[in-house]
């Protein structure tokens, strides 16, 4: 059953194009001219109870808007969604009490109140009866090691200590749709860990729905097992993250740690692969997939080798590669069609 439905979801903002300098700013007052800027366009997919779902693309993709519409907070300039059975952006009271929104570059926690005030302020404000609301801090607090932080104002926590708490609080109500916007930017490797550890954890013990956007693309592999990915508004994949590897890279990245070796024989090997990089006793080769093990027996019978490693190449790098193609070819298209003209609003 599809949790979250997104249909044709588009949002166009409106901007003001001013030109430069005195003269323009003059101008201005007597004729304003304004631009259209689709942040996102036409954008479906569908979202199955407790799937945990990356939602990738790089700054101003789309990503958060994306996350606004769905959590009622902007309403879209044309298309449909469904969550829960809801219309986010009507606000039902059902709906609001059924899921989160959480910002990682945004505080709902007061500033300047201890966090466990902040959590207990947010449990009055959706109905949670107080045996309800100390067992799920508890469980939280536990989960998240951040027990004796709960009586530390907000504005004296680390970065890693108050997104923690930031979680705590959205997930206070147990909602079962959750929307997570950077939840890891900024927090140190040994933070960063324990946050994926947690939402693994809670997406796996709660069946909570869970749609993720992240630049750190270790989140994207330890959680998520399909992704969405969007690019200046469009989405233009929705599938298996692996199927990215298969469909957009055709070779794995061997390394070969040898010992003494015979100049000849390296020779040959460099012949039958392409070597992207050499270092005493190590070579390091580019191998289309389905030649990888056919290789790799040549390269064991030829040289003595001590260790061998075969590696996909990292998604990180996948994806760079797949936004480098993607805008190269749009600035190709971009160059040859015709510029819209501004939108004149007198």
């Amino acid at each position: 059953m599809a949790i979250i439905e997104a249909s044709g979801l588009t949002r166009i903002f409106r901007t003001r194009r001013k030109q430069p300098g005195l003269r323009g700013a003059i101008a201005g007052l007597f004729r304003q001219e304004y631009e259209a800027v689709t942040a996102v366009g036409d954008v479906s997919f569908q979202i199955e109870a407790g799937e945990l779902v990356g939602f990738v693309g790089p700054n101003g993709a789309g990503k958060t808007t994306t996350l606004k519409m769905l959590s009622g907070l902007l309403h879209p300039s044309r298309g449909a969604a469904r969550v829960l059975g809801f219309v986010p952006w009507e606000r039902a009271d059902g709906y609001r009490r059924q899921f989160a929104l959480l910002l990682g570059q945004k505080n709902q926690l007061w500033w300047d109140l201890p966090a466990r005030e902040s959590l207990e302020l947010n449990a009055r404000l959706y109905g949670i009866p107080q045996a309800d609301y100390l067992r799920t801090v508890d469980e939280l607090v536990t989960l998240l090691a951040v027990r004796d932080k709960l009586d530390v104002m907000v504005r004296e926590l680390s970065l890693g200590e108050r997104m923690k708490m930031e979680l705590i609080a959205a997930l206070l109500h147990r909602p079962k749709v959750l929307f997570l916007d950077e939840p890891t930017i900024g927090l140190d490797v040994v933070s960063q860990r324990i946050v994926r550890d947690f939402l693994r954890e809670y997406n796996a013990t709660r069946g909570t729905t869970i749609l993720l956007t992240s630049h750190y693309m270790a989140d994207i592999q330890e959680l998520c097992r399909r992704v969405l990915i969007i690019d200046r508004g469009q989405l233009f994949f929705d599938g298996p993250l692996n199927d990215i590897l298969e469909r957009f890279v055709d070779f794995k990245v061997v390394t070969i740690r040898f010992g003494a070796i015979d100049p000849a024989a390296l020779e040959r090997v460099r012949a039958r692969a392409e070597v992207v990089e050499t270092a005493p006793g190590l070579v390091r080769l580019r191998v289309k997939r389905d030649q990888v093990v056919a290789t790799c027996k040549r390269v064991l019978d030829e040289l003595p080798v001590r260790d061998l490693d075969i590696e996909e190449v990292p998604v990180e790098d996948v994806i760079h590669e797949l936004f480098t193609r993607r805008n190269a070819t749009r600035g190709q298209a971009g160059a040859a069609a015709t510029a819209s003209p501004p939108v004149d609003n007198r």
